[in-house]
């Protein structure tokens, strides 16, 4: 039986005190009573500069020293204006503008909100579906929640949520036939979303939303060569928007600054947060394409849409040095090399490992995927809550991973997600590793 939390703060886990956590540096953070832990999952893949970065935390000072905060219906900022050219310099192709928000969910709700009104300012008002995928995760806020396609998380708010149609992922290790090229199971994929598209009306969809690499609901899933250039093509053959969700897989991440580069491909909105300011402060945004954006001038002159703390100054000076840095440092590169030394060490230990399925993963973003039995793909059954066990007996050893439960359809199967900061050192990923596999060995002995 539980005992009440001494805490009064409303926790999103009510049943247990957490530690306090009270410094950071590099990629460790220390708790009040002098524990420090390795933070492999850069919290939730955000903290890509670690914590503590003398480069940002000055450019916070300055910026705070001269302006916190001025309402974006009053003034920009010469920060924001800064910010946005060195995200449009870097963007794919055709992208024009930045709106900057808070976070990931407002992010992706501010995506939805510039689909349907762009159809709205080109005289297309009857376009009003979404296509997204299941088992994907785009924020907890309504909208996001809705084109979301994690069953647990939709489960009690089903009735507050706008109709999105689902089609299947691009979950390779499970999904893909015996027979069948990874490049067939993508055409599969795209059929379905054809057949998808067909039943809607190609004249009725707004967008498809996808992450350009699966995170937190099920463990980092890779698409498969050509998928993506598949869905660009189908989407453009019936007017349709592209929105790709980099949140948690882009920014550098993977290995590159955008995940969409690896695939070919330019989505017509692409939302971005985690990594664009490390956690430094609360800023995420949505990058559009010049002639949504024109669009919105030739018409009504605004996007109706907006929060109290867009474009906030230190936000945006925060994210500022935390992109610089990335590209002075050249850790772009180092996420590539460091990337496949992780890769290794992985494999090296849980390659063989009997209730480890499937290592996949790009860049410095890299997911483990647990099942009962290795030659069925079993997993393990949802009452053992392995996934939670996992992550007990990761904190006990000094390490912050990622771990969910869900993997497969929402309710069975187990993940453990790495997302360390790309300053990791070689020697850090090892110890990384090892830490990891005492802790997953523990918790499957332990859950027995």
């Amino acid at each position: 039986m539980s005992t009440a939390p001494t805490s009064r703060v409303f926790h999103r886990q009510l049943h247990h005190d957490l530690p306090v956590a009270v410094s950071g540096q590099g990629i460790s953070i220390t708790d009040q009573n002098g524990r420090v832990y390795l933070d492999a999952s850069g919290g939730a893949a955000v903290s890509c500069l670690g914590h503590g970065h003398p480069d940002v935390v000055a450019a916070m000072h300055r910026q705070i020293d001269q302006l916190a905060y001025a309402h974006t219906s009053f003034f920009t900022t010469t920060v924001a204006e800064e910010l946005a050219d060195l995200l449009i310099d870097t963007a794919p192709a055709g992208m024009s503008h930045v709106y900057f928000v808070s976070g990931g969910s407002e992010a992706v709700e501010a995506a939805l909100k510039m689909a349907r009104q762009y159809f709205v300012e080109i005289g297309q008002p009857q376009r009003q579906h979404f296509i997204a995928r299941r088992q994907s995760y785009h924020g907890n806020t309504l909208g996001a929640l809705a084109v979301g396609g994690n069953a647990w998380r939709r489960e009690q708010f089903k009735p507050l949520l706008i109709d999105v149609t689902h089609v299947a992922p691009c979950y390779e290790y499970r999904d893909r036939s015996d027979g069948e090229t990874p490049e067939q199971y993508g055409q599969r994929l795209v059929a379905e979303l054809s057949g998808a598209i067909d039943r809607l009306g190609g004249e009725n969809v707004m967008a498809f939303v996808a992450e350009t690499i699966g995170g937190a609901t099920a463990g980092v899933l890779t698409p498969v060569p050509g998928y993506f250039k598949g869905v660009r093509e189908l989407c453009d053959r019936h007017g349709i928007l592209l929105i790709l969700d980099e949140v948690m897989c882009g920014m550098g991440r993977s290995g590159t600054l955008h995940a969409c580069e690896q695939e070919g491909v330019v989505p017509d909105l692409l939302t971005i947060a985690k990594g664009l300011g490390g956690g430094y402060q609360p800023i995420g945004a949505v990058l559009a394409q010049g002639r949504l954006v024109e669009a919105f001038r030739q018409g009504s002159g605004l996007f109706q849409h907006g929060h109290t703390y867009l474009g906030h100054a230190v936000a945006c000076a925060a994210a500022l040095a935390v992109q610089r840095v990335i590209q002075r440092d050249g850790l772009l590169d180092q996420v590539k090399s460091r990337g496949q030394a992780l890769s290794i060490l992985l494999q090296d230990s849980f390659g063989d490992h009997p209730h480890v399925g499937d290592i996949r993963g790009r860049g410095l973003f890299w997911g483990i995927e647990l099942v009962a039995d290795r030659g069925t793909k079993q997993w393990f059954h949802p009452a053992r809550r392995l996934h939670a066990r996992i992550k007990s007996e990761a904190m006990a050893e000094g390490l912050m991973v990622y771990p969910m439960g869900g993997t497969v359809d929402g309710r069975s199967g187990d993940h453990v997600l790495l997302a360390p900061p790309f300053i990791a050192s070689e020697a850090e990923l090892s110890q990384i590793v090892k830490r990891l596999r005492v802790s997953v060995d523990r918790a499957i002995a332990a859950t027995a």
